[in-house]
């Protein structure tokens, strides 16, 4: 499900009326808590969080002339997905989240390679999250990122 909107605040009020809430806190702890240097906007039908060209003028290499994608978050259609780059390229931060969630959710963890699935709304751990949040600056981000360019190559 994409939601179609030019800013995040018509992003918002847009997520449907039984998560919006939820899903209002998430994005607030996740923009609280991010180390200075990410940009927060609008990419891929979601909202994001990007290491902007200033910062790394190559951008991503996926979409040339766009800033790297770093976390993101979305309201689909069952749930909210919560997608962080650095769970799927840093194996530690990947292994550090799986071990803490289930002290902060009675939920089962409903994970892929990089997205987080909230199926309950109300029950997503806002200190995990903010905690994972903290973990990772753009340097980190753009350091993890062109090691792993140079592995493909």
């Amino acid at each position: 499900m994409t939601i179609p909107a030019d800013s995040i605040k018509e992003y918002l009020e847009k997520v449907p009326e039984e998560r919006r809430s939820a899903f209002k806190k998430l994005f607030e702890t996740i923009a609280e808590n991010l180390p200075e240097g990410f940009e927060t906007g609008l990419s891929y039908g979601m909202i994001g969080w990007d290491v902007p060209l200033k910062t790394y003028p190559a951008g991503y290499h996926c979409t040339p002339g766009k800033p790297l994608p770093f976390m993101g978050m979305a309201s689909q259609k069952n749930f909210i997905a919560l997608y962080h780059m650095g769970i799927y390229a840093n194996p530690e931060l990947y292994d550090w989240f799986v071990a803490e969630y289930p002290k902060h959710s009675k939920r089962k963890l409903d994970m892929g390679k990089s997205c987080i699935r909230f199926k309950k709304p109300d029950e997503i751990p806002l200190e995990l999250i903010a905690e994972l949040a903290k973990k990772m600056s753009p340097e980190n981000w753009v350091s993890m990122y062109k090691k792993m360019l140079n592995k493909e190559k």
